[in-house]
């Protein structure tokens, strides 16, 4: 086990308290339990606040019990036990679309980000590449090791920094704008490499996702779009937390970061959709309400978690925790999670023969660890005679032919989306 291993096993992490001044009078604290039902609820609960309230304040980070402001479904979203297009039909009933345009923009941000990245899978492969040399460069450079080390355990003696890295481990969550000054600050003023930083939040945060996490490291450095950076200010983080942090000697100037490869765009290769019956339905955490677009029902389900394929470091408990309870609630009374992890294949096909079919049926997996396996399984299975049926989303199927540059391109097309799936006339 290489150093750096050792480091990240041993870091412990200090609890924090939240002093922030109680200037609003509603106290919501997200409460993240891994269940529909619960994503369900707090939908509802937030449901009236995604109008003007949420564009006047969605910006503001007022501290981990005054959530007040942001709708926190992103757990729920991020695993598909509520998906997007329930949440927009339940915003659009309740609001005009020019009265919720901001909290529906916030939603199709996910879904840009999960398009573009499956029109550029070579962005995901050299991140992963790229995270194990610098994870090697932390058993030969004790200095940023140690650095990288204040970083993730909260003490580099800047206090917002510092609580943002403590609260992520503690709650598995930030608010958005935390997320940018975090990244910004980890990359232009601590100076480390900014692969490491998107490790350290895909291990931790409950609505871990390749595509948004990956994507949006990669905006805040400069990379996404090319030369554009976000650098973190003080006077903002000062006006956006309310003065709860009036940060010091954050860097002035945020020089866009470089690589030297390519990613040309790859046409998205829509999969075959034909569910034949019998069929075994095959759960992963990327979309645990994938019996919904099945067209009839199974004979059996079966889940298998990739947790642990986020990242080759240990996963923060709560995000582990949060996604194996997500798929248990989402299996009930099918309580069947398959004991697999990098080789789904023997897996599968005992699960398929036990099931008495050949065919197994799961909902598309957009590119990242569950993606990774099923690619890998896909041949060996059809090899013992299974066929692996993939079904696309209606959503994600008009979604993200319009994800092929900025976001903009997809932002000027959410009428016509949302027309189309019959969420607005």
């Amino acid at each position: 086990m290489g150093r750096s291993q050792i480091l990240l096993e041993k870091m412990q992490v200090c609890h924090v308290t939240d002093t922030s001044s109680d200037l609003e009078t509603l106290q919501v604290t997200f409460d993240f339990q891994p269940t529909r039902a619960a994503g369900l609820k707090r939908l509802e609960q937030f449901v009236a606040r995604t109008g003007r309230h949420y564009a006047r304040t969605r910006n503001y980070d007022f501290g981990k019990h005054r959530r007040n402001n942001v709708s926190g479904l992103s757990p729920w979203l991020r695993h598909r036990l509520v998906t997007e297009q329930e949440v927009l039909t339940r915003v659009l009933a309740t609001h005009s679309p020019s009265m919720s345009e901001k909290f529906v923009q916030e939603v199709f941000w996910r879904t840009y980000f999960k398009g573009w990245l499956e029109q550029r899978p070579s962005v995901w492969v050299h991140y992963q590449r790229d995270l194990m040399r610098t994870l090697e460069d932390l058993d030969g450079d004790a200095s940023l090791a140690a650095r990288f080390k204040d970083a993730v355990c909260g003490n580099t003696g800047f206090p917002c920094f510092d609580h943002w890295a403590r609260e992520l481990v503690e709650t598995g969550y930030l608010h958005n704008h935390a997320r940018m000054w975090f990244a910004s600050i980890w990359i232009f003023t601590l100076r480390l490499p900014w692969q490491l930083g998107a490790d350290f939040f895909l291990r931790h945060l409950l609505d871990g996702d390749p595509a948004s996490n990956t994507l949006s490291w990669r905006w805040v450095g400069g990379l996404h779009t090319r030369g554009k950076t976000y650098l973190a200010r003080a006077e903002n983080i000062a006006k956006y937390t309310e003065g709860r942090f009036q940060p010091k000697g954050l860097a002035t100037h945020a020089q866009p970061l470089v690589e030297e490869s390519e990613h040309p765009r790859i046409p998205i290769a829509f999969p075959q959709q034909h569910v034949g019956s019998p069929y075994l339905l095959l759960l992963t955490e990327d979309d645990l309400s994938g019996a919904g677009i099945m067209p009839v029902s199974p004979v059996a389900v079966v889940g298998v978690l990739a947790t642990h394929g986020r990242s080759p470091n240990p996963i923060g408990k709560v995000a582990q925790d949060f996604a194996c309870g997500a798929m248990k609630s989402a299996l009930g009374q099918h309580t069947n999670i398959l004991e697999a992890r990098d080789n789904w294949c023997d897996a599968l096909i005992e699960a398929a023969r036990q099931a008495g079919v050949t065919t197994i049926a799961t909902a598309h997996a957009p590119i990242g660890p569950v993606r990774s396996r099923l690619d890998r399984a896909e041949p060996q299975l059809k090899g013992a005679g299974i066929t692996l049926a993939r079904v696309l989303r209606p959503y994600d199927r008009e979604a993200w032919p319009h994800t092929k540059t900025g976001f903009f391109g997809l932002k000027k097309k959410i009428p016509g989306i949302l027309s189309n799936l019959s969420l607005i006339r």
